[in-house]
């Protein structure tokens, strides 16, 4: 029987069906992460259970489990101005708890590089609610990597810590509750490994490290720079996705796990529009959006939760004088909820009638009569 750990610290190249909440371990690994920090919630927990299945002392990196996410977060803050590449993760929720710390983050110089793993929970399926943390990624100017699968929430973990110590700024990876415990098989890349150093390496001089009055402005120009360099990337990030299926008429503008849930409903459809899957939700790349607009009659932003992208995106059409009809958020509905496939074609089949063939073609399910039940909280979880 394979065992989990020894997988996960296994230094040849290998591919294995696991959660995405196991890939990103494996990222941390290859990409020399040194201090982790973590406080259990849903859908993240499994992270810490997939680095404890190592043994401790094969460990290449300090785990932690915090009192709390601010606690978690300053720890793993303190590792990367030291010079050590760090993560936090927590759930949905925990980004209110550890945000007094999080804002300030971008404006410092985080010469380690630190990523910030969120798990954010649409459906409510094990929070109290389901909000939408693309906000406060806007509001401390931190950017956003949006993967939809364990494949990409591997690669693109090694995507972010390599741009997080570029920039020297903290960069989110924001998963979701189907994401995290999707099973897909993965291939992973070497490990090498290396002698795990904790010699500090913090320097005043890439400071100030103490936003007050006018250094908090300085610190603020500094951040907005950094993500003007990140806006930038995100034009040209080799996870941004054209499905270019020759629809000049319709176009959809959508990212992470929408995506897959839109290629399940067009499966076996006679046509399709063309599709553009982005990498980063923020900093959008206003470039190829530009494009893709010009290009289409009508985009259909499909996101998760609030119209953010909707409304930028909006905004960069009219900016532009980009004579092009965006849609979105129609009803109360399309803001609640998991955008499966059978909610995303009832959102598709609204817009464009003819696209799809009549539900009544399609082989469905039987209903079957479920009883509700309470939420379950997690073995072992204080909150029960």
């Amino acid at each position: 029987m394979k065992q989990l750990g020894k997988l996960l610290m296994q230094q040849e190249p290998f591919s294995e069906m696991v959660m995405g909440n196991s890939a990103v371990v494996r990222a941390m690994v290859e990409e020399g992460t040194r201090v982790i920090t973590a406080y259990p919630g849903s859908p993240t927990p499994e992270i810490g259970g997939a680095i404890m299945s190592i043994e401790e002392e094969q460990r290449p990196f300090y785990f932690e489990f915090s009192v709390n996410e601010k606690v978690a977060t300053e720890v793993a803050f303190g590792a990367s101005v030291n010079g050590h590449l760090s993560t936090v993760f927590f759930k949905s929720v925990g980004l209110n708890v550890a945000a007094d710390s999080f804002v300030q983050l971008p404006m410092m110089e985080l010469i380690g590089g630190m990523v910030i793993i969120i798990g954010d929970d649409p459906g409510a399926n094990s929070s109290q609610n389901e909000q939408d943390n693309r906000h406060y990624a806007r509001m401390a100017y931190c950017p956003v990597f949006e993967p939809g699968d364990p494949q990409e929430v591997y690669e693109m973990y090694r995507e972010a810590a390599k741009l997080s110590k570029e920039m020297r700024m903290p960069v989110i990876l924001r998963l979701s509750t189907h994401i995290c415990h999707a099973k897909a098989r993965v291939s992973f890349g070497s490990y090498e490994p290396d002698e795990a150093s904790f010699e500090p390496r913090f320097d005043p001089d890439n400071g100030p490290y103490i936003p007050l009055t006018e250094k908090a402005l300085r610190m603020k120009r500094r951040a907005l720079e950094k993500l003007d360099r990140v806006a930038e990337y995100a034009e040209n990030s080799p996870y941004n996705h054209l499905d270019d299926n020759g629809n000049k008429r319709m176009g959809v503008l959508t990212s992470g796990l929408p995506y897959y849930s839109l290629l399940d409903v067009l499966f076996g459809a006679s046509s399709r529009p063309d599709i553009f899957k982005l990498a980063m939700s923020y900093p959008l790349p206003k470039k190829r959006l530009t494009e893709f607009c010009r290009n289409h009659d009508e985009v259909l932003v499909l996101e998760e939760l609030d119209p953010i992208i909707e409304g930028e995106l909006k905004a960069l059409a009219f900016d532009e004088g980009i004579q092009v009809k965006i849609y979105g958020k129609a009803e109360r509905e399309d803001l609640i909820g998991e955008y499966k496939p059978a909610k995303t074609r009832r959102i598709l089949s609204r817009r464009w009638p003819t696209l799809l063939p009549a539900e009544e073609e399609q082989a469905t399910a039987t209903e079957l009569a479920v009883p509700e039940r309470p939420a379950q909280m997690c073995p072992g979880c204080g909150h029960r």
